[in-house]
């Protein structure tokens, strides 16, 4: 681990920066953590989804099954009313929703590393979307993992309008969680305007499917590129994201573990 004093000096001399950042950064947003004791794989209830027993079966041995395309593929309701809160707090304007979330001053760190013009690239794994709220240019964040800012079709790739999107969330998608008392008793699809087929949803990467490609065109380079490489909020347990520190040659430094 690299001391602080030494990362201090190398942006204090103008060095190259990249980053890679996790879900602890987003956590004082109020933006749950996913693999953490108390996240939201952790306390994921199947029994509550609306899910065949094979799909709660599969939930219950492997969390991580209610966001893969297996299971989205053939039924997407779970999917959208495990992250309903979530995906309205993302989407919704602030003017609109008391519960939008904003980004820290962790996110905005970054932003002043670009400002100075030490900022090369900031790989999120996070899908909320706060790094994008922080006026960081969308050619410096590949977002590893997708990101709930955008909504599009699964199958067919077209676009959805958020606005839109929210609308039918809220009058189609369960409320699991018991927050909204408007919400439907049952859920329904929310089809494509394209291809009609019911796989509307943030523009997020299900397990079993492919990270985007600029992950792929750009790491090589970045990596060999740096100066600092600045890990935070993550625990370096998902790969391929993982796999940065291993493409330099350069010691990351870790600021703070994840939660």
């Amino acid at each position: 681990m690299v001391p602080i004093a030494m990362a201090a000096a190398a942006l204090l001399a103008g060095r190259r920066v990249c980053a890679l950042i996790g879900a602890g950064l987003s956590v004082s947003s109020g933006i749950p953590d996913f693999r953490s004791p108390g996240g939201m794989y952790d306390t994921l209830k199947p029994e509550l989804l609306t899910a065949s027993e094979a799909e709660r079966r599969a939930m219950r041995a492997d969390p991580t099954a209610v966001v893969s395309w297996e299971i989205f593929s053939r039924n997407q309701l779970p999917y959208l009313e495990l992250r309903r809160p979530f995906m309205l707090g993302v989407l919704e304007k602030e003017d609109k929703s008391k519960s939008a979330y904003k980004p820290t001053l962790g996110h905005f760190f970054f932003r002043v590393c670009h400002d100075k013009g030490l900022l090369g690239r900031l790989y999120t794994q996070n899908i909320d979307g706060l790094d994008y709220k922080t006026g960081i240019p969308n050619d410096k964040i590949v977002s590893v993992h997708g990101t709930l800012g955008r909504v599009e079709c699964e199958g067919c790739k077209a676009p959805y309008p958020s606005e839109k999107f929210c609308s039918e969330v809220r009058q189609k998608i369960r409320d699991i969680y018991n927050i909204d008392p408007l919400a439907p008793k049952e859920s329904t699809a929310i089809v494509c305007e394209s291809c009609k087929r019911p796989l509307v949803k943030p523009a997020t990467v299900l397990y079993g499917r492919n990270l985007p490609a600029e992950f792929w065109e750009k790491k090589d380079e970045d990596m060999r590129d740096l100066d600092v490489l600045i890990v935070a909020g993550t625990s370096l347990a998902v790969q391929p994201a993982a796999s940065l520190v291993t493409l330099t040659d350069k010691v990351p430094l870790e600021t703070s573990p994840a939660p």
